[in-house]
């Protein structure tokens, strides 16, 4: 089969398409012949060795994948030519720059039919982190009010509407040119960071859901209410600034997504309902990698960047 290693970090260039023996699926995995990989802003870190998440090349990248089951050694949860999506092993390697990816058949959920093999690989990382930042850590619940940090991006378009199918009151920052498209999505008030600035228009929030990193997180402080929960997916390890949340009588959670099938299927839940959908900006075959970490890295996307095979 074909998949995507590296031999030194480096810029995309360093992306090369080898041929590799197929994985082999131990017992309670499965093979799955994939059909799209989602991309994440995590990965052209990686490749760039900004963190030794990895440890040293060479390795395969990527977690989020949509496909068709094709072995299943010992495992009750599939049958071959299921169609399933998730984000195995995660934080370990997947492999997931792949044709083929042997993966826990706990890890992954059956594709719906409403979704697409792309928007269901686009879906399981921003999903779950979104899901289990609102409703496994923050508890949202009908009436709050919610900030959404990066309202457009990946994570924040699909916390926009898991916050609104809540109940939630979402204030989403973004920039101008994606109001539209965050209203779209159900945000009740768009603050464009570009003109304005959100502590300035914004408060008595009761969670924050912080996408961004930089000094976001700290900002936030003054828009929560006495009580309030900020959530963070970028500096989830900051423990002067978790300090300083505590100090102040708030609460602070850092989320690093797991693999989560119970969630998963909730999302898909949503899908069905028709109250949450994925937004794909572009596509790029699989021979273009190099060409996708590149938009990646120019930063501002509008939903995800999703690998076609």
């Amino acid at each position: 089969m074909r998949a995507i290693t590296q031999y030194t970090f480096g810029g995309p260039e360093v992306l090369t398409i080898v041929e590799v023996p197929e994985p082999r699926a131990l017992p309670t995995e499965v093979l799955v012949r994939v059909k799209a990989i989602g991309l994440n802003p995590l990965e052209p870190r990686l490749r760039a060795g900004e963190f030794p998440l990895l440890g040293p090349p060479p390795f395969v990248l990527g977690w989020d994948i949509s496909g068709v089951v094709e072995a299943v050694p010992q495992t009750w949860r599939f049958r071959p030519g299921d169609e399933v999506f998730g984000m195995p092993l995660f934080p370990r390697a997947a492999g997931a720059y792949a044709e083929v990816v042997a993966a826990p058949a706990l890890h992954l959920v059956r594709k719906p039919a409403s979704l697409s093999h792309v928007e269901a690989a686009a879906l399981p990382i921003v999903g779950l982190t979104a899901w289990q930042g609102l409703v496994d850590l923050a508890g949202v619940t009908e009436g709050d009010r919610v900030l959404v940090h990066g309202g457009g991006g990946g994570v924040g378009h699909v916390a926009i509407q898991i916050a609104k199918s809540l109940g939630a009151y979402v204030i989403t920052t973004a920039s101008g040119s994606k109001r539209e498209f965050v209203e779209g999505l159900g945000a009740d008030e768009v603050v464009d960071y570009t003109t304005a600035d959100f502590t300035e228009v914004v408060g008595d929030i009761d969670v924050v859901l912080d996408t961004l990193g930089g000094s976001t997180a700290e900002r936030s402080l003054k828009v929560l209410r006495p009580g309030g929960h900020l959530v963070t997916a970028v500096a989830d390890e900051d423990t002067e600034l978790a300090a300083r949340f505590e100090a102040a009588g708030m609460r602070f959670s850092g989320v690093a997504v797991d693999p989560d099938p119970v969630a998963l299927r909730r999302l898909v839940e949503l899908v069905e309902q028709g109250r949450l959908r994925v937004h794909v900006q572009e596509t790029f075959p699989f021979e273009r990698i190099a060409d996708a970490h590149r938009l990646i890295e120019r930063g501002h996307l509008q939903g995800k960047i999703v690998l076609t095979l």
